[in-house]
């Protein structure tokens, strides 16, 4: 991809966690307006959180194309340093001149945060698109951030999902509807996660489902809590995607 097939989105010099709502958004436009898929200038960036690399990660994995330009060390360092790779289409070394006055704005900046580390998931193949269209996964979160990312994660690998802003909705939802996997967070209000692990434990037909833990929290009593309440799994969040499909895929009912 080059220049000319793809308009060139301007990355600010800090993306935290903080841009990293605003970074989801403009991506989330680039994949309705421009289908061919999306140039990406990376040369002023100094800080890159997890939170925007997992934007990136998860709108590549959804299917759209994502060529990074002029790269600056700090960009490519915060991909190797968790062991990830750039998005599909490599980076680029030569530059590529955009018209300052068509490109895109900048993610605006903000202080930086510390990125939390992501507990590695077992990598086992993805299943085919035709498999996983009939595998229904209901998430569970109050951050708008993360439910979005979930879906554009999981919808692109061919999964349907069902969304609830909080455990109180995301417990009613199951009394209608059937679904084949549950992804909660834990802090959230009127019904936190471990509530709701509980609650569809207690459910006869529900003992067998896979609930799987995303979350901020990785103190090792708060995950013996989760351990104890039924859930089947736990990841930390900031989530890498290829890891978060790797463990929805091998603990998703098959056939």
């Amino acid at each position: 991809m080059s220049s000319s097939t793809a308009d060139v989105l301007k990355l600010g010099p800090v993306l935290d966690l903080a841009a990293a709502e605003g970074l989801l958004a403009k991506m989330r436009e680039r994949m309705q307006s421009a289908p061919g898929g999306t140039c990406i200038d990376a040369s002023d960036v100094e800080i890159l959180s997890l939170p925007c690399i997992q934007v990136l990660l998860s709108a590549s994995k959804s299917g759209h194309k994502i060529a990074v330009l002029n790269a600056s060390e700090a960009f490519t360092s915060a991909f190797a340093d968790l062991g990830l790779a750039c998005p599909q289409d490599a980076v680029e070394a030569a530059p590529v001149a955009a018209s300052p006055a068509a490109a895109p704005p900048s993610i605006p900046d903000a202080p930086p945060v510390q990125p939390e580390a992501v507990a590695p998931a077992p990598q086992v193949p993805v299943q085919s698109e035709n498999a996983a269209m009939a595998k229904r996964i209901l998430t569970i979160d109050d951050s708008k951030t993360i439910r979005d990312m979930l879906r554009m994660t999981l919808v692109g690998a061919g999964f349907e999902v069902l969304q609830a802003v909080d455990g109180q909705e995301g417990v009613e939802m199951m009394d209608r509807e059937t679904v084949d996997l549950v992804i909660t967070d834990i802090n959230m209000p009127r019904m936190n996660g471990y509530e709701v692990v509980r609650h569809l434990r207690g459910k006869p037909d529900l003992k067998k489902l896979p609930i799987l833990v995303l979350t901020t929290e990785s103190d090792g009593d708060k995950k013996n809590l989760a351990r104890e309440a039924g859930a089947t799994g736990w990841m930390v969040k900031p989530f890498d995607p290829d890891r978060l499909l790797a463990t929805v895929n091998k603990v998703i009912p098959q056939g």
